[in-house]
Formats: structure tokens, C-alpha cells, sequence
């Protein structure tokens, strides 16, 4: 595949995928003798576990710390576990956050209701 088809498939710029490439995120992606950038299958699964990771808001410097320990292989499972697991337990915080923010948002809204009916209320009585 094509850095522009990749681009499409992946929902990234064409820029962030060669950004990618450059910082060590994904392997270096073959080329044509034009040039010209070849995705191969195993690219792309790199560019969807990277793209995943960063939505789920892993940054750059753990994303590439990951993919350095994955090239060392096997001996560095562990650390890879733990590199997760500190990241899962940190998404799990900041959901967490966002769950209270949610129902501070939803007793707002609430509020708001309660308001807006009451204010229809008197101006029917009024009318």
C-alpha cells in the first residue's frame, strides 16, 4: 500500500505516518525502487497498534520505548507487561476522573431542567 492509501485506510496524515517511521514507532516501511513507500501487511498492523495506543493516550516517548523493547525480543516481555499495565492503570485513573466529571455534568443538566420547567410553569400561570 501507498503512504496516501495507509493515510485513508488509517485516518492519519501522511505526515504523522512518516513521522512515525522516523521516530522508530513503525519499522522502516519498504520501498520501491522509486522510492516510493510499501506498506506491507505487518506495516500496517504496526500503524493500527500505534494509532490505537495513542487514542487511547499512550504518548510518544512510551510508544517508543514499547517498540524499542519489542525489537530487543523475548527477554523483554516483562517489561513490556509492566509498561501496559502502568498504562492501563493510568487510563483506568483518568477514566475514572472523567466518570465524576460526567455525573457533575449530567446534576448540571439536571439543574438546568428543573429550572427551564419551573420557568415554564410561571409563565403559563402568567399568560
Amino acid at each position: 500500500m501507498t503512504i496516501s492509501e495507509v493515510s485513508e485506510k488509517y485516518g492519519l496524515p501522511a505526515d504523522t505516518l512518516r513521522y512515525y517511521e522516523k521516530v522508530g514507532l513503525i519499522p522502516p516501511v519498504h520501498r520501491k525502487e522509486s522510492g516510493i513507500r510499501d506498506y506491507t501487511p505487518q506495516d500496517c498492523g504496526w500503524v493500527e497498534f500505534i494509532k490505537c495506543m495513542r487514542g487511547a493516550g499512550l504518548s510518544i516517548e512510551t510508544l517508543i520505548e514499547y517498540v524499542a523493547l519489542f525489537r530487543r525480543g523475548n527477554r523483554t516481555l516483562q517489561k513490556r507487561k509492566n509498561l501496559l499495565i502502568q498504562e492501563r492503570d493510568a487510563l483506568a485513573a483518568r477514566i475514572a476522573e472523567m466518570q465524576e466529571v460526567l455525573k457533575r455534568l449530567n446534576y448540571k443538566i439536571e439543574v438546568y431542567e428543573e429550572k427551564i420547567v419551573s420557568c415554564e410553569k410561571k409563565l403559563l400561570k402568567e399568560g
